[in-house]
């Protein structure tokens, strides 16, 4: 790479677009097509979808205006980019974009590239591009940092550095600093590194990662000796790391992400990323990242899914997803709906307008969107809102994939181009973008920069670039002592942001760090104090006076800080300090209270005695019922125990306090728990049952009172969920007689189809084949329609000798058939039967009816067949391309997905909650990639959707979607949305399905309108 000392370099210094070449930029970006809806929908597909309207089909934010850089044929499929301090833009490309489940798409047998694009011409386009590497090593890479002779490249399982030491932007060598992430080529494992303004790496991993490893394959521990896993003890799914440069001294600063894609870092030390839900629940979330901070993907104790049933569980889904309710989970700053989000950076620049002042500018690939969160503080934390800068409104090809910022303060954003949004699938391989967004008229201006003197590298210090930046942290780190004078002039500008950047290097002069660090404790803002700490804690050095100094702020945010601060530390004066800090809490801030915890972990039992200490009685208020909540101490159980029996708190409100005995340990939560069954309060068997489920069901075996208020509370909790919550957590085999009942009052609801799930696994196999035999009439009918909606290999054996044995009345078979058919399972069983001849010519017109509403089309083929119907000629669909230019009807679509979608899938609350949620697929997929999810399911698998089939010990095999893992249980996801859950004993082995459990044949027996109406009414979904 260019090493530069005056910042002149060929063709890059001091660049401005001429001004013939500006007007012209003017004319046809704000006033031609860009901004002309019309003009772009007369254009034809292949006219969309050309670079040379790249533009026409986004709308930027007034008074913003958005040029292209760069494009095919320069680069393709641009998967992460950086921009360094000469203006040039570094971008890896996926063209091998997972190829094992893309087989039909085209490689490029030498691997992927990393690209080097720049404008020498001071046009404001890219005229010049370099292939700094190419390898299969890289395919489809997924972060590259370039730092200075070095370029930080993630792809899972490695984190590679590649060294330019000539300068010739050529890779001389490669190294490894990391290895043994899981997840290759997988968008959930290891994402781009970013430099810190402390001079530190920070990256992350989504929830595919699971494992950290050194260069030769050893496991990195964090400075507490835990090595870096996923799975608990205590890390669990996605996290956020800081390291040294050369990848050493690794701390876990945060967990529990699903696909945490990239982390942005500000002047101030403080991290910013997003987080991707489950596909369909509109509960992507935008987080302030709290170190030490659990953010709740799953239950932080056992692993659970966000499914599980608990007390206390959120009524709204983005809430129950991320565990919001649980004390130990950092709160979301800002849910931002549904969506796919990539890159992320902080814009700490003037170029742009104010209100991006200082804000996160993210893009998100799903809803064809790069957007702006600006935050204000708030308590202890932050609240924010969306500001869209540039959105693909017209085109939503438009995958933005990365956003970084310039030297010149303007935004770049890369394209990956592409009619879905990746995961899995790839639908084109042969464009890819990158765009500059700046205010109007604002060309691409460099500014010179020059790292001859510490004068000067300050200067670069203050840029909003990241690699200018860093070049300057790096040399003016070289310089020491020789810099403090430079650094002392920025420490005391009025910017508190450059103040901030000097204070990381001025608090690592040999001898002269602390006063710095103590002129910033005692600043008057309280970011800087902020500042302040957070370097005093990474120098080896006693950080209690520090928090001392600060544990009585006006601030509750250095508060915060400084909660976060006593986290493992053992000095005896911590425990005092965190009392003061937590009687300063007010009951109010969720972001103060969990600051609290993150400090007092693994320490809760000696912080907490001196904060009761000091309370006396007088606890029992909103702020002391918070801190009890959170608690994990010991004696914080009797409190709770306090507060569930207060008369003045409504029994629904106590259902909190129940959860937290969840996350305690001690011996001493069954007696408590044991004595709130004892208690004699009003609704004491609603109390009574909350007790019971945050009961160990061992607790039946040791103790007569919860015996008998367990008996009590089935009878008191009727036909209800919580009555199956208790049946299921004790394991109870002799209530039989009442799961029977329940399946034949509410055959068609969840309630009966659990009630039968519990039945046949817990020992009521012979009752139920006995309740079939015996009962007549209506009940009969009910038991044969709830085994029908369970789907069970049990319910399903069930059927099929019912409808088998002869001895049966005629009428009873044919609606033992039709309930077989209900099931996915079942299904499956009724066409093996069919084809194989066992089934007799009698049940044949059963058969049909219960096989003529499959969403698959050979099986509506095979139902038309057995009821004397000529199958419909095959259809030969014409390609994708051809298929986007037709127009349906959204309301004959809607019929289509009724009868072929719905039972996998869920629109605006109705359907079936197996597949991923549709609600807004309309605003995800444009045409062309609905048309490749439908006719290509096994390609475009959503993350989190993959089939998994469970081998049982007596060889049953069982195939469905993982929803839920813990240390001792498997939940299954079956098709119909009915879970199952097998002790981890009992599974012999487990195998992932290759294909997608839609089936291929969807369309089989469907005509091309049908076909095209189906996708019409999935457009219309936004």
């Amino acid at each position: 790479m260019k090493n530069t000392v005056s910042g002149k370099t060929a063709g890059s210094s001091a660049k401005i677009l001429g001004w013939g070449v500006w007007l012209m930029t003017i004319i046809i970006i704000s006033g031609g097509c860009s901004r002309d809806g019309g003009r772009y929908e007369q254009l034809s597909d292949r006219e969309k979808h050309s670079a040379k309207n790249a533009l026409a089909g986004l709308e930027t934010r007034k008074g913003l205006e958005t040029s292209l850089f760069a494009s095919e044929d320069m680069l393709v499929n641009p998967t992460n980019m950086d921009i360094d301090a000469e203006g040039r833009v570094w971008v890896t490309e996926g063209y091998n974009y997972r190829p094992k489940l893309n087989p039909d798409n085209p490689r490029r047998a030498e691997g992927d590239r990393i690209m080097i694009l720049e404008d020498t011409n001071g046009d404001g386009k890219a005229d010049t591009s370099t292939v700094f590497y190419q390898g299969n090593d890289i395919d489809a890479a997924l972060g590259i940092m370039v730092l200075d002779e070095r370029v930080i490249v993630s792809r899972s399982p490695y984190v590679y550095v590649f060294y330019d030491t000539d300068g010739d932007d050529k890779a001389d060598r490669k190294e490894v600093m990391f290895s043994g992430i899981q997840g290759e080529q997988h968008d959930h494992a290891v994402h781009a590194f970013v430099f810190g303004p402390d001079g530190r790496l920070y990256f992350n991993f989504g929830n595919e990662g699971k494992t950290l490893k050194d260069a030769d394959g050893n496991a990195v521990t964090d400075p507490y000796g835990n090595e870096i896993k996923a799975g608990g003890n205590p890390y669990r799914q996605g996290m956020v790391f800081r390291s040294d440069l050369d990848g050493r001294n690794v701390e876990v600063l945060a967990h529990n992400f699903r696909n945490n894609y990239e982390v942005a870092v500000d002047s101030y030390g403080t991290l910013w990323q997003s987080d991707n839900d489950d596909d369909g629940n509109k509960g992507v979330r935008i987080n302030y990242v709290m170190e030490h901070g659990n953010y709740g993907y799953t239950d932080e104790v056992t692993g659970a899914g966000w499914r599980t049933r608990r007390t206390g569980m959120a009524g709204d889904i983005p809430s129950r997803h991320w565990y919001q309710h649980d004390p130990g989970s950092i709160p979301n700053l800002l849910q931002t709906g549904a969506g796919s989000p990539t890159g992320m950076a902080i814009y700490e620049g003037d170029l742009l307008p104010d209100v991006f002042d200082n804000a996160m500018i993210h893009a998100d690939a799903g809803p064809n969107v790069i957007r702006s969160y600006p935050v204000k503080k708030e308590g202890a934390g932050y609240s924010a809102h969306i500001e869209n800068i540039l959105r693909g409104n017209r085109d939503q090809w438009f995958r933005p994939s990365d956003v970084t910022v310039a030297p010149d303060g303007s935004i770049f954003v890369a394209d990956w181009y592409d009619p879905g949004v990746g995961g899995h699938q790839m639908g084109d391989q042969q464009r890819g973008r990158i765009f500059r967004i700046a205010p109007e008229g604002a060309a691409y201006r460099l500014p010179d920069f020059d790292l001859s003197s510490p004068a000067s590298a300050v200067e670069a210090l203050k840029n909003p670039n990241l690699n200018m930046r860093a070049r300057a942290w790096l040399k003016l780190r070289e310089w020491g002592a020789e810099a403090e004078g430079a650094l002392v002039s920025l420490w005391r500008s009025e910017n508190s942001r450059y103040r901030a950047r000097s204070l990381w290097l001025l608090n690592k002069l040999e001898d002269k760090g602390i006063q710095y660090i103590e002129q910033a404790l005692g600043d008057d803002n309280p970011d800087i104090r902020i500042t302040g700490l957070r370097a005093a804690r990474q120098l080896d050095i006693d950080i209690i006076p520090y928090v001392s100094a600060l544990v009585q702020d006006a601030a509750p945010e250095v508060r915060r800080e400084a909660a976060i601060a006593l986290y493992q530390n053992q000095a005896p004066e911590a425990p005092a300090l965190w009392a003061k800090l937590a009687m300063q809490h007010d009951g109010r801030d969720r972001w103060y209270l969990e600051a609290l915890g993150i400090g007092a972990k693994g320490q809760w039992d000696r912080f907490f005695e001196h904060w009761t200490d000091e309370m006396g009685t007088a606890w029992n208020t909103p702020a002391g019922r918070d801190i009890i909540w959170r608690s994990r101490a010991a004696a914080a159980l009797p409190m709770l125990t306090a507060v569930i029996q207060d008369p003045s708190i409504a029994t629904e409100d106590k259902s909190r306090y129940f959860r937290a005995f969840h996350f305690h340990d001690s011996p001493r939560k069954e007696q408590e728990l044991i004595g709130i069954l004892k208690a004699d309060l009003p609704d004491q068997q609603r109390l009574n049952i909350m007790a019971l489920r945050q009961l160990d069901a061992s607790a039946a075996q040791r103790s007569a009172t919860v015996r008998e208020q367990l008996r009590e509370a089935l009878t008191a909790a009727g036909k209800s969920q919580e009555y199956l919550d208790l049946v299921e957590k004790f394991q109870l085999e002799d209530q039989g007689e009442a799961l029977l009942a329940m399946m034949t009052s509410h055959p068609d609801s969840s309630l009966g189809i659990r009630a039968s799930r519990l039945a046949l696994n817990q020992g009521g196999e012979p009752l139920v084949r006995a309740a079939l035999a015996s009962s007549n009439g209506q009940d009969q009918q009910n038991i044969l329609d709830v085994l029908g909606n369970t789907s069970t290999p049990q319910s399903i054996t069930m059927l099929e000798v019912f409808a088998l044995d002869a001895q049966n009345t005629l009428t009873k078979r044919r609606q033992a058939v039709k309930a077989l058919g209900v099931s996915w399972g079942g299904e499956q069983r009724l066409v093996e039967l069919v084809k194989s001849g066992v089934l007799p010519e009698s049940l044949s017109a059963a058969a049909a009816e219960a096989l003529s509403d499959s969403w698959r089309g050979d099986v509506r083929q095979l139902a038309k067949k057995l009821s004397g119907e000529s199958p419909p000629p095959a259809v030969e669909l014409p390609p994708a391309s051809e298929l986007v230019q037709k127009a349906g009807i959204p309301g004959s679509g809607r019929k289509i997905f009724q009868q072929s979608c719905q039972i996998c899938h869920r629109v605006n609350g109705t359907g079936t909650n197996f597949g991923p949620a549709l609600s807004q697929i309309g605003a995800k997929l444009p045409k062309k990639g609905l048309y490749d999810a439908i006719l290509n399911p096994s390609s475009g698998i959503s993350f989190g959707y993959e089939g998994h089939t469970l081998t049982l010990n007596d060889e049953t095999e069982i195939t469905g979607i993982i929803q839920s893992e813990t240390a001792s249980e498997i939940v299954l996801l079956l098709p119909g949305g009915y879970t199952s859950t097998y002790a981890k004993s009992s599974v012999k082995g487990r195998e992932q399905v290759e294909r997608s459990l839609m089936p291929d044949n969807l369309v089989a027996g469907m005509s091309e309108q049908e076909l095209v109406d189906l996708v019409a009414y999935l457009s219309s979904l936004k």
